[in-house]
């Protein structure tokens, strides 16, 4: 079987990509896989890739790239125009133009793989309109259903039934799914992300550190767990925040960060490419994000023996965490309940290694091999 998976640009860093490079891999050990990323920025993605998925990109956005004749004219003039198919309140919408279009509507029409799997709103709508009515259509949903806006909502509910499929992270998303797809032939699945195999490093529980890792940009709320970790700084100043990632938002966060005078216990950390090494060396995982379509960081927490204390924020968090068996929910937007259950995990170092003897039990039922078997098993009930 041959699988391809669109995904907006492979050559990042972010939940996405990683959970896509993870599947692919998982994947490619019994069918053919490519990885078609719509831009790439640079010479070889940020995160590792199996040697067996082979991945190409259909805009080239490095420096000096050229477009193939005879296209390059048309592709100069149709980059200065804005995107017409994709829909403005896509998130990702700044990156689109009308030269995108063109290329994407070219490859869905001319893409003869068995299953194609689109990674983001904007290009499941693609990939409902214009790929070849051959080739299995699956909408992976990494967002959480409530985080769409309404235009895209209206198109979504109009070319959602074209799919063959739209898998969601979790339960609650696919029970929205199948509400709105009522009557529709489009099927609804379930399948969380997955860890790849192999031995991780695990935290001792020794280190006076508290982890946050992903973009930095509004959504992850970074702000909210800066404010947390005054009353921490305060209390328990010899514990420190670490935080991983690259975003739009980074500067204001170090600004903030100076004004709430956390300079001796926070340190922004940038991008990493082995967020397992880096939360091994932690003690506590935190998650302060206003919403979550799914939490890769939290199982990769798991499986380095990291319980993790997260925002009972939709949707993720609350399907992947037992508050009290393998880290804290607390109430949403509640920046004074985050802090307090911070300390509460760090003054009690049994409850925390108790916790984290049970986060590694449920890292195993995120076994990548296990979460490639699920995908093949909807493939095979889509009749193919």
């Amino acid at each position: 079987m041959k699988i391809s998976f669109l995904i907006l640009n492979a050559y990042g860093m972010g939940g996405t990509i990683r959970a896509t490079f993870d599947l692919a891999g998982a994947m490619s050990e019994r069918h053919e896989v490519e990885i078609v990323s719509v831009f790439q920025h640079a010479d070889r993605p940020f995160l590792p890739l199996a040697p067996r998925v082979r991945l190409r990109s259909l805009v080239d956005l490095r420096e000096g790239a050229k477009v193939r004749w005879p296209f390059a004219r048309k592709a100069a003039r149709l980059s200065a125009q804005e995107s017409a198919l994709i829909h403005p309140e896509e998130r990702a919408y700044a990156s689109f133009n009308a030269w995108s279009d063109a290329v994407l509507v070219r490859e869905l029409r001319r893409l003869r793989s068995d299953v194609l799997i689109t990674t983001r709103a904007g290009l499941n709508l693609m990939a409902a309109r214009f790929a070849h009515k051959r080739v299995v259509t699956i909408a992976q949903e990494h967002l959480h259903f409530e985080a769409h806006q309404p235009g895209i909502f209206e198109e979504i509910r109009t070319w959602y039934p074209k799919l063959d499929a739209v898998v969601t992270l979790t339960e609650a998303d696919e029970h929205d799914y199948r509400n709105m797809l009522d009557g529709a032939p489009t099927r609804v699945f379930t399948i969380g992300n997955g860890l790849p195999g192999g031995p991780r490093p695990r935290s001792r529980q020794e280190n006076r550190i508290v982890l946050a890792a992903g973009r930095l940009v509004p959504v992850k709320g970074y702000d909210r767990l800066l404010k947390a970790f005054v009353r921490v700084a305060e209390e328990r100043p010899d514990w420190k925040l670490r935080i991983y990632g690259e975003g739009r938002v980074g500067e204001k966060l170090v600004r903030l960060s100076v004004k709430l005078r956390l300079h001796n216990n926070v340190t922004f950390m940038g991008s990493t490419g082995d967020i397992q090494g880096e939360l091994a060396k932690a003690s506590i995982h935190a998650v302060s994000s206003r919403f979550e379509g799914f939490g890769m960081t939290i199982i990769e927490a798991f499986a380095s023996g990291v319980p993790v204390i997260s925002f009972d924020c939709p949707r993720g968090p609350r399907e992947i965490i037992t508050s009290g068996v393998n880290g804290l929910l607390v109430p949403a937007d509640d920046v004074d309940a985050l802090a307090e259950g911070l300390i509460r995990m760090i003054d009690d170092e049994e409850g925390r290694r108790r916790m984290a003897e049970n986060a590694l039990q449920a890292a195993r039922n995120y076994d990548i091999s296990t979460i490639a078997g699920r995908w093949e098993k909807s493939f095979a009930e889509l009749g193919r």
